[in-house]
């Protein structure tokens, strides 16, 4: 059987991808871990695989907890925006004040969009949120 070049590229920038994404997972907990000794109340969540890469993360601080006590009760989520070249959308909480502003309530990256990635994901929100669950959630 003969290799096509198109499968040798794919290959590479498949194993390259995952390089990256092993790196990634480093710089990640590095930063999170900083961010986490530096500012009161930030907190994340990491999600590995067996070869412990990273799978999903989840990050909040005291800022979007406080925001979700006080206007979580409809929250928009949305992975249709951002998916960057680790293919991870980006899976931003967002709940509305009563100016009509909105508010970060936690974000994630997350590597798929099957049902036990959304369920780690909602999982890991209500836990950081002390397991206040809004009223309603709005999705794409």
């Amino acid at each position: 059987m003969t290799c096509i070049e198109n499968d040798y590229q794919n290959y590479v920038e498949q194993v390259r991808r995952l390089r990256l994404r092993e790196v990634v997972t480093t710089a990640i907990q590095s930063y999170f871990s900083t961010m986490q000794a530096r500012c009161s109340g930030f907190s994340f969540s990491i999600d590995l695989d067996k070869e412990s890469r990273l799978k999903n993360v989840f990050w909040a601080d005291n800022r979007s907890r406080q925001a979700c006590m006080e206007f979580g009760d409809i929250v928009t989520f949305d992975t249709t925006y951002l998916t960057n070249k680790y293919d991870m959308p980006f899976a931003p909480f967002v709940g509305v004040n009563h100016h009509k502003q909105t508010n970060l309530l936690g974000c994630g990256l997350i590597s798929n969009k099957d049902t036990d990635t959304f369920v780690w994901l909602f999982r890991t929100w209500l836990q950081w949120m002390n397991g206040q669950a809004p009223n309603g959630i709005i999705t794409d």
